[in-house]
């Protein structure tokens, strides 16, 4: 590699891992000797501070690490604390309210009170870090037991599962018709 393509990956090393690099890490990275990977690191970061980039490289002892350049903190500050949002679709929440409910439980006991199939519904909850695995049943098959997390909790503003909601008769007889009119255009229209 050139002296510019060594410069790139040692920018592509320290822009990926995000932390402090050290020195030496840096120099097996790119296969040079320290004192020569610790001279292109600095010629790169005047050639960042050169061009008053939005990252700079900064030394911290024998590591360095790529962060943001404090004149731009505050536009950062605009994106970084506005939180990502997961929109739960009904078919989503429903799973969740299941797991909620009856927790720790299987995907095919949500399955069965659901009447179709869930696997898309419980990546996603996985995903979002609103359930997660709670250990196997003891059962053929040894099935995964899912349970909510403290993620939920926090989002819906519940200290404990204690604070979940009372579902009353009527309520319960509403999630019933839902279900049945969902398993009837499951039959209807199959995908």
């Amino acid at each position: 590699m050139d002296r510019e393509q060594l410069k790139a990956a040692i920018e592509a090393v320290l822009f990926t891992m995000g932390g402090a690099v050290e020195l030496k890490l840096l120099a097996a990275a790119v296969e040079l000797e320290p004192e020569e990977t610790k001279e292109l690191v600095e010629e790169l970061a005047a050639e960042y501070d050169a061009n008053m980039r939005g990252m700079k490289i900064t030394r911290l002892d024998d590591s360095y690490q790529m962060c943001t350049r404090k004149e731009y903190y505050e536009a950062l500050i605009r994106v970084a604390s506005q939180p990502k949002r997961h929109v739960l679709s009904d078919v989503v929440l429903e799973t969740l309210s299941i797991i909620a409910y009856k927790q720790p439980i299987t995907r095919t006991e949500i399955e069965q009170i659901r009447g179709v199939k869930s696997d898309h519904a419980v990546n996603k909850l996985v995903e979002y870090g609103l359930i997660e695995e709670a250990g196997r049943l003891n059962a053929p098959g040894r099935p995964i037991l899912f349970k909510t997390t403290e993620t939920f909790l926090r989002n819906f503003g519940l200290p404990t599962l204690e604070e979940l909601p009372v579902l009353g008769a009527t309520q319960l007889e509403e999630f019933k018709e839902e279900a049945a009119e969902e398993i009837q255009l499951e039959l209807e229209f199959p995908d």
